[in-house]
């Protein structure tokens, strides 16, 4: 779950030549001024971040140096510096923390969204013993044991660090593919020490079926979604003594900025989540979707025996978010612009840029969810 297509397996890496790494070539270098105002700018600058990351690894896996080495442009055009690499057992580079050196200029304009540290994680890639340990972590997505990975465990507690020593305000969290799992699991994390950081996720992976990519009708994939949700909650109540569950509040005040595209298998599955939490909402079945919506089939067909989490991170289904900000891309994938792609978020098209369409997640009071309409 990389940088690239599903083709190359799991979303594998785009690396197909060097120009991918290449800042001036590949990145959004149109942006010689940012406006942390405009949500693309701040879009462009978190996913520059990210690929950042991603070219860390890279450099380190081809072994370039100094001035053969491609990642410093991704954040030093945007006046970030890097304060640390997040490593893995591997000796692979997964995440990194930025700082931005503009900061002080924005301190006294609280109307301003402007981060002072930015912690990215990269997806999965696919070269050198790299792929072993991301493929690893790839299926705990798939399962829902991202949180019982050292990967993770080691990446919130740098968090953590972070946020006490610094205005959790200022923090922003950036990933794309795994990494944006990795985000994920962090904001839920963190949220339930009542810190709400700002999220920028990139075509996160969700463990279901894309219905997206399915043939058929809206009515036939609504009722499959109906079926699926009722049949789960049932068998959930029938085997345990579960309670209906009620969304969190701070879960739903934790808003984080989500990016997919419905032509990505990987990540099209939001759009059908929220489109039927919307729906269930609508007609009185809340209980019945979350119920549903906690349980996986193999949850229910292996049982309620399983690890526990080692910790005190968040074990709760990656997916479940009362609330978010999500921009869908329908513009059709191309041979230089896949689904799965990372560059697709900062398009210089400005165009292209209108097939984007942003979608407003919230819970009312009374616990039905405002209109998602994504046609």
């Amino acid at each position: 779950m990389g940088r690239g297509s599903l083709g190359k397996l799991m979303g594998g890496e785009e690396k197909a030549s060097k120009d991918t790494d290449t800042f001036n070539i590949f990145g959004p270098f149109h942006l010689t001024s940012i406006d942390w105002n405009n949500q693309y700018h701040r879009t462009s600058v978190a996913s520059s971040l990210v690929n950042g990351v991603y070219t860390l690894e890279g450099d380190r896996l081809e072994e370039r140096e100094g001035s053969e080495a491609l990642a410093k442009p991704w954040w030093e055009f945007f006046h970030f510096t890097l304060l640390e690499t997040l490593i893995d057992d591997d000796s692979s580079i997964y995440g990194a923390i930025f700082e931005y050196q503009l900061y002080h200029l924005y301190q006294n304009t609280p109307h301003v969204k402007v981060p002072r540290y930015v912690i990215a994680f990269r997806g999965t890639v696919l070269k050198g013993k790299t792929w072993k340990f991301d493929l690893k972590l790839d299926l705990k997505c798939i399962f829902n044991t991202l949180h019982q990975g050292g990967r993770s465990m080691y990446a919130i507690n740098v968090i953590r660090r972070m946020v006490d020593k610094h205005n959790h305000s200022a923090i922003w969290l950036a990933g794309h593919s795994l990494g944006a799992a990795l985000v994920l699991l962090a904001g839920k994390t963190m949220k339930i020490s009542g810190f709400l950081l700002e999220s920028y996720i990139f075509n996160p992976p969700i463990s279901s079926i894309p219905l997206e990519q399915l043939p058929g009708g809206d009515i036939i994939k609504g009722l499959f979604q109906i079926t699926k949700s009722v049949v789960k909650a049932t068998v959930a109540m029938a085997l345990t003594d579960l309670q209906v569950p009620k969304d969190d509040p701070k879960t739903a005040s934790w808003i984080p900025y989500l990016y997919v595209n419905p032509a990505d298998p990987i990540c099209a599955g939001y759009i059908d989540y929220f489109r039927h939490k919307t729906f269930m909402s609508e007609i009185g079945a809340s209980h019945i979707e979350r119920i549903g919506a906690r349980k996986s089939v193999r949850s229910l067909l292996v049982g309620r025996r399983g690890k526990l989490s080692p910790s005190d991170l968040s074990s709760e289904p990656l997916h479940l978010l009362p609330s978010a900000d999500m921009t869908v891309n329908k513009n059709k994938p191309t041979k230089s612009t896949t689904a799965h792609g990372l560059h697709q978020w900062w398009e210089r098209d400005s165009t292209l840029r209108e097939n984007w369409e942003s979608c407003c997640i919230r819970p009312y009071h009374e616990g039905k969810l405002e209109q998602l309409t994504i046609q």
